[in-house]
């Protein structure tokens, strides 16, 4: 099963809108408010969408094994909606959903019912559902699919980006994006009115329960974390985690490697994303016990190490780790030890690690201009950009493509295939079938 952009931006549309409707008539059904609505204006849940392309990037090819199929997207999809919810309420200082009155809850985010279903409409999604839309795909030309999807996808983040900006409270400095909100708003209430005649009368205004709760993250005088701090923990820990890396491996394997995700400089993307999301959705929990972070961090670094190596894959048709040597692997993705290193490593970065850095960054904020601060978000855009067509350059010509432009021919001359592999020595070009 194939996946490129536009059938991967329609699961993610249909999907969000049918999270969406079946939300609505849930909410309806119950006579209740239902606070788990999607952070958007328009008719879409878009955590439903955004879950829908992991599992069927990351998935497919647990097709041939239903049970571990079931296990992965349970696991999968909780860790997303815990994810979603947190990151909510850290956004917007309120709860969208709250499952404490429910058995085996986790902080009200999760809970093992839902976990289940989720599981299970995950299971049917790869299984059945996602070949349907695929054909569905194939029997419309790529002329009108292709304008259709870039349309719908622009007009979605166009809605994400203003719903946030209302809630944030800056409508009056974008105009554009709040007269967007609103015509989507309208359009989703005409939509929702007459989906509940179907169910019962009419339900409510999309986000009554989110609009009336009060904050529930209680303060402890921390400062919250800006989108410079935020950037400087990702490069902090991309250069910490290539440095652990290239250690483990001269220990290990008694060899000098790089293990950069960039052309240019000693950062792991992965593990700069990692820290920096540990550290948004653990900096309030700092005072949980050692076995909470070690559990945290093996589930989620488990997910988190699986959906990238299948995302990698996907984007530029090469593996950049494999673990099918291992006892207790995944697809070779993830293996149970490594899971541990991750859970182990929560535990190190949220007790030593991040304290010493912030404390470093405290000190130096004063002479760190904010100059600089752009000067560093400009560097590790290009690198990165240039990074991902470095590679997507270096799966085509390892095929026998030719250069097509004057962008390929530079990246054929300046990163050519004795370099990329210097750079990505553990890299293995996967084999398309047939």
């Amino acid at each position: 099963m194939e996946y490129d952009f536009y059938t991967l931006g329609v699961l993610y549309l249909v999907y969000s809108f049918a999270g969406w409707v079946g939300e609505t008539v849930v909410a309806t059904v119950r006579g209740k408010h239902f606070a788990n609505r999607g952070a958007a204006a328009g008719p879409f849940c878009f955590v439903y969408g955004s879950t829908a392309v992991l599992l069927a990037v990351g998935f497919t090819d647990l097709r041939s094994e239903p049970v571990y199929l079931f296990f992965a997207c349970t696991l999968a999809s909780t860790v997303m909606e815990w994810l979603t919810a947190k990151l909510l309420e850290r956004l917007h200082r309120r709860k969208w959903w709250d499952y404490s009155g429910k058995r085996f809850n986790l902080n009200g985010y999760v809970c093992l019912q839902y976990s289940l279903l989720w599981g299970v409409l995950g299971t049917a999604s790869v299984l059945w559902l996602n070949g349907l839309l695929l054909r569905l795909c194939q029997a419309i030309p790529s002329w009108l699919l292709h304008p259709l999807v870039w349309a719908a996808v622009i007009v979605a983040a166009l809605d994400q980006i203003g719903s946030a900006v209302l809630v944030g409270h800056y409508a009056a400095k974008h105009p554009v994006l709040e007269q967007l909100n609103q015509r989507l708003g309208e359009s989703s209430d005409g939509l929702r009115r007459r989906i509940a005649l179907y169910v019962e009368k009419r339900i409510q205004r999309a986000y009554p329960a989110a609009a009336r709760q009060e904050p529930t993250i209680a303060q402890n005088g921390e400062r919250p974390l800006s989108a410079a701090d935020l950037l400087w923990l990702f490069v902090v820990g991309a250069f910490l985690g290539d440095l652990v890396e290239t250690v483990f491996c001269r220990l290990t394997a008694g060899v000098w490697m790089s293990r950069s995700s960039l052309v240019w400089g000693p950062f792991s993307v992965v593990w700069g994303l990692a820290l920096a999301l540990t550290t948004v959705l653990l900096r309030q929990n700092q005072d949980k016990s050692d076995r909470y972070l070690f559990v945290f961090g093996t589930v989620m670094g488990g997910v988190y190490e699986y959906v990238c190596s299948a995302v990698t894959e996907l984007l530029f048709g090469t593996v950049f780790w494999d673990y099918s040597k291992f006892k207790f692997n995944l697809g070779g993705r993830i293996n149970l030890l490594y899971c541990f290193f991750w859970g182990m490593a929560a535990v190190v970065w949220m007790r030593y690690g991040y304290p010493v850095v912030m404390k470093c960054m405290t000190r130096l904020r004063s002479r760190v201009r904010p100059w600089m601060t752009v000067l560093l978000a400009v560097f590790m855009a290009v690198n990165m950009v240039t990074s991902s067509l470095a590679l997507a350059r270096y799966d085509a010509r390892t095929s026998g493509v030719p250069a097509a432009n004057a962008v390929e021919t530079y990246l054929d001359a300046h990163f050519d295939n004795a370099r990329m592999e210097r750079i990505y020595p553990n890299a293995k070009k996967v084999e398309k079938a047939g």
